[in-house]
């Protein structure tokens, strides 16, 4: 079964096909099958260049089963059954959505927070194989991940050449050194962006050593493949003509749903191809995953297997495909370049010269309600009161087609166990939420504003949405929360534990955000659990 791409909306039938015709017209379909870097203007021209393997992953990755397979029987013969994936953006988010679509356990470190990290190296090392996924060889999250393996690893009597996989690109550092030190390395298309790299060894490597059938992936996504250079039934080209078309005329805001969908996660993945595609120049797509869609009229509603104004149904393998072909064509409609990221690193600059520094510059608080301290400006002349007065000016401060957007530093596995704030009925709760998630801060937010509400855990959308926060249309409201430390974890080999890096990426990433003047506010937890307590009271008194 292939992928299907339906509308439900006549306005947005029309402009899609206008678009579609248009880009027919243009030869846009074939010229993307056979990988035609010019499609979207010399200044991309030298960037796509290099960037367009993704079109062929169907057929090149199946070279890489035969050593995946032999790395699979060698991991259960030797009872290594804790796979854990130390990865950022596409490196993590395509293996997460492969194995929980596919009913298997992987443990992703996506993170630096030392308490998420922490639980992990405390579960069954003796029988962990960690895979370190990085592109670039250089990321520091990653590179903290590995390091702090290692250790346990050596600490444990265990040699960790025979628990660690790396997958990076031919010729980056990573690969030098893990050969090196006489880890399995695998390499992937270097051809191909993380963002687009599902299919590549990014996405097999870890996925397969947890139970994935990812030779079945790869032949769902060649099944599509030949459509792809139609001009007629391309479900590549129908999405990308209606992405590309809403946005352009003012529906940028992407509301995706996949709640009665047998693929589990996907959005989270659709979020940060998209946002880190088109989030540049001004302009782009903001995704917005676990909304209730509304009445807005910059927004578009998008169903995985589940009816909305777009519908996208098919199996998992040929929805990468396809949600990546249209992230390219939607790219060419709105005049971008889809394969770059050109504000990914000024937070990452930040965060490197905030870490030379003896202390970290974390300011004097404007306002400490109980376990929360405010960090920040705020619109108007008057001070705040309370939290809840807080939140309040951030909601009013949306601008007009603006957002919030929610960024938590903290951990994303145990941070909001606490559903609704102490002392409340989950009868009282469900009268506020009216339809909501409650197990988010976003939900509760959500329901006190028609503008959309995004949620991130951080660093990850560093790697995703953090390109259109700086590069997109400039119209957010940031919201970023960070939390006290007891227990820290040192990095072999570094000046810095994790509980600093931490904090520094969340004050690296407050300063790239406030240098464009919109209002960014840090909501520091001196208790965690008390804080994220009185942070979801504080959201149900607004």
């Amino acid at each position: 079964m292939s992928v299907s791409v339906t509308f439900g909306d006549d306005d947005l039938t029309e402009q899609a096909g206008e678009t579609a015709g248009q880009l027919a017209s243009e030869g846009v379909p074939q010229a993307l099958a056979s990988g035609d870097a010019t499609l979207w203007g010399t200044e991309a021209q030298a960037e796509a260049a290099v960037r367009l393997g993704w079109l062929n992953l169907p057929l090149t990755s199946r070279q890489l089963l035969p050593e995946i397979g032999a790395l699979v029987e060698r991991a259960r013969a030797e009872g290594l059954d804790h796979v854990v994936l130390a990865g950022m953006g596409g490196s993590s988010l395509a293996p997460e959505v492969i194995t929980a679509s596919a009913d298997v356990p992987l443990t992703v470190l996506d993170t630096t927070d030392p308490g998420q990290v922490r639980r992990a190296l405390e579960d069954r090392l003796e029988s962990t194989i960690l895979v370190v996924a990085s592109k670039s060889g250089g990321t520091v999250e990653t590179d903290s991940h590995r390091r702090i393996y290692e250790k346990a690893f050596r600490d444990a009597g265990i040699d960790p050449a025979s628990r660690i996989v790396v997958v990076t690109d031919p010729g980056s550092p990573l690969e030098l050194s893990a050969r090196e030190a006489g880890y399995q390395v695998i390499l992937a298309d270097p051809n191909v962006g993380g963002r687009y790299s599902a299919l590549t060894a990014f996405g097999l490597v870890p996925s397969a050593l947890a139970g994935a059938d990812v030779e079945r992936l790869l032949d769902d996504a060649a099944e599509v493949l030949p459509l792809l250079s139609r001009t007629e039934g391309n479900p590549g080209l129908d999405l990308g003509a209606a992405l590309g078309a809403a946005a352009a005329s003012g529906r940028d805001k992407l509301v995706i749903e996949d709640s009665l969908s047998e693929i589990n996660g996907l959005p989270d993945w659709i979020e940060q191809l998209v946002a880190e595609s088109t989030g540049k120049s001004g302009k782009g797509i903001l995704p917005v995953v676990g909304a209730d869609p509304g009445d807005a009229d910059d927004e578009l509603l998008a169903g995985i297997d589940t009816d909305a104004t777009v519908t996208v149904v098919g199996p998992l393998g040929a929805q990468f495909l396809v949600w990546e072909y249209a992230t390219a064509v939607a790219g060419r409609v709105l005049g971008i370049d889809p394969f770059n990221q050109p504000n990914v690193a000024e937070s990452k600059e930040n965060t490197a010269k905030l870490l030379d520094q003896a202390e970290l510059p974390v300011g004097t608080p404007l306002l400490v309600d109980g376990p929360v301290e405010v960090y920040g400006e705020f619109p108007g002349s008057e001070d705040v009161k309370d939290l809840s007065d807080v939140l309040t000016r951030l909601l009013e401060s949306i601008p007009e087609r603006g957002y919030l957007a929610v960024m938590a530093y903290l951990d994303r596995e145990a941070a909001f166990d606490a559903p609704y704030p102490e002392g409340a009925s989950f009868e009282e709760m469900t009268d506020v939420w009216s339809g909501a998630d409650p197990a988010t801060l976003r939900g509760m937010l959500a329901i006190r504003t028609e503008r959309p509400v995004t949620f991130g855990w951080g660093p990850r959308f560093l790697h995703s949405t953090g390109q259109y926060h700086k590069g997109g249309p400039q119209n957010g409201v940031f919201l970023q929360i960070t939390g006290a430390v007891e227990n820290d974890v040192e990095v072999p080999g570094k000046p810095y534990t994790l509980g600093r890096l931490q904090l520094a990426q969340a004050l690296g990433d407050q300063g790239a955000l406030a240098s464009r003047g919109r209002p960014t506010v840090r909501l520091h937890l001196t208790d965690r659990a008390a804080g994220v307590a009185r942070l979801l009271a504080a959201a149900r008194e607004v």
